[in-house]
C-alpha cells in the first residue's frame, strides 16, 4: 500500500481493528450495565446501584474512552493514507463509514452522559427503551464492516 504510512500501513490497520474490537466490546457492555443499574435504582437497592456506578466508571476509563481515542487516531491516519484529504476518487464508502463512526461516537457520549444521570439517581428512560438502544452499536458496526470490506461505492 502506498501513501505516507508505507510499510507500516498493515500494522496501523491491524492496530485500528484491534482497538475497534475493544471499543465495540465497551459499547456492548456499558449499555447493558446501564440497564442493570437502572433496575437496581427502581428496586431501591442503593448498594447495588453504587456498585454499578463503579463498574460503569471503570469500563469508561479503562476500555471505552481510551479505545475510542486510539480508533480515531489510527482511523484518521488510515483515511489520510488512502487520500481522503486529497479528494481521491472511489472513497464514497469511506465518507459514509466516517459518518457512521461520528454517530457511534455520539452514542458513546450519550451512554457516558446517561451513566452520569443514573449515578445522580435521575433515570429518564425505561428499561425497555434502554434495551432497544443496546442494539445501536450492533447495527452501526454491521454497516461499518460491510462498507469497509465490500466498498460498495
Amino acid at each position: 500500500m502506498s501513501g505516507f504510512l508505507g510499510l507500516a500501513y498493515d500494522w496501523v490497520k491491524a492496530a485500528h481493528l484491534i482497538f475497534v474490537i475493544f471499543w465495540m466490546a465497551g459499547l456492548f457492555m456499558l449499555p447493558r450495565y446501564l440497564v442493570y443499574h437502572q433496575e437496581a435504582l427502581a428496586a431501591g437497592n442503593a448498594g447495588e446501584a453504587a456498585s454499578w456506578v463503579e463498574r460503569e466508571s471503570k469500563i469508561r476509563h479503562i476500555i471505552l474512552t481510551p479505545a475510542m481515542i486510539v480508533v480515531w487516531v489510527l482511523g484518521i491516519a488510515l483515511a489520510l493514507n488512502l487520500g481522503l484529504a486529497d479528494g481521491a476518487p472511489g472513497l464514497g464508502w469511506l465518507h459514509l463509514k466516517l459518518l457512521l463512526v461520528f454517530l457511534l461516537t455520539g452514542y458513546h457520549g450519550w451512554t457516558v452522559g446517561y451513566a452520569k444521570k443514573l449515578a445522580a439517581g435521575k433515570p429518564t428512560l425505561t428499561g425497555k427503551q434502554l434495551r432497544m438502544l443496546n442494539e445501536v452499536p450492533a447495527l452501526a458496526v454491521t454497516l461499518i464492516v460491510v462498507l469497509a470490506i465490500v466498498k460498495p461505492f
